[in-house]
């Protein structure tokens, strides 16, 4: 992180820069590759044209994405900051 001998406002352009790489990242990874399905990968149900136009890559249908996205997504229940031996370190 800039500091000590550094013009005005380096820190906070380094921290917006960083912010904007993350967030770039991130709708990279989320993006849907390659050609749409015309049937849901789950149902089987017909896409709508439009989905997949305005999704590409697309591979599941509205009620099948909404199910997904509301499933909780499972976590490791190891919390490393507070276990013993990372405090010994």
């Amino acid at each position: 992180m800039a500091g000590g001998w550094s013009r005005d406002g380096a820190v906070s352009e380094q921290i917006e820069a960083s912010i904007a790489e993350e967030l770039e990242r991130m709708k990279a990874r989320r993006a849907p590759m390659g050609e749409s399905r015309t049937h849901c990968a789950e149902c089987e149900e017909e896409i709508p044209e439009a989905r997949r136009t305005a999704i590409p890559g697309v591979k599941l249908c509205i009620d099948c994405q909404q199910e997904r996205d509301g499933r909780p997504v499972s976590r490791a229940g190891f919390n490393r900051r507070g276990s013993k031996d990372s405090q010994l370190k």
